[in-house]
């Protein structure tokens, strides 16, 4: 992937909505989540995704298979503040970087943490943005 992402970041010019258009792509993907539709949720997601979360690896299928149900039904129990994204564009390639703190009960424990995200977005032919890596780490608050 590192080849991929590496060509994408020289193939064009940024446009000044860019920034703006990688956030809401990105926060497209949670929203779906929140409405508890992993079909639009996916369709944010590029063909050769790859998740990181808590030291696993998983592609775009192991994570619409195994993790993406148990993530919804996560978000719909719980809100969390997120910090205001930091996005960085370079070409067709973007990465955003943000924090969320939640509090609340999920499935009936306590929960209080913090989770950090850190997004790859890459622009296709079409000029839709798309998300190819997600790595989401926490820590208790």
């Amino acid at each position: 992937m590192a080849v991929v992402l590496a060509a994408s970041c020289t193939s064009s010019t940024s446009k000044p909505t860019d920034r703006a258009d990688v956030e809401a792509a990105i926060e497209s993907f949670y929203a779906a989540m929140k409405k508890g539709d992993p079909k639009a949720a996916m369709a944010m997601i590029a063909p050769d995704a790859m998740f990181v979360e808590t030291g696993r690896l998983e592609t775009r299928q192991q994570y619409e298979e195994s993790h993406l149900p148990n993530d919804i039904d996560f978000e719909k129990q719980i809100t969390g503040k997120r910090s205001p994204w930091q996005i960085t564009v370079n070409g067709d390639t973007a990465w955003g970087i943000a924090s969320t703190e939640y509090q609340g009960t999920v499935d009936g424990r306590d929960l209080a943490f913090v989770s950090r995200q850190l997004a790859v977005v890459t622009r296709g032919e079409d000029g839709k943005w798309l998300i190819r890596s997600i790595h989401w780490s926490s820590m208790p608050l």
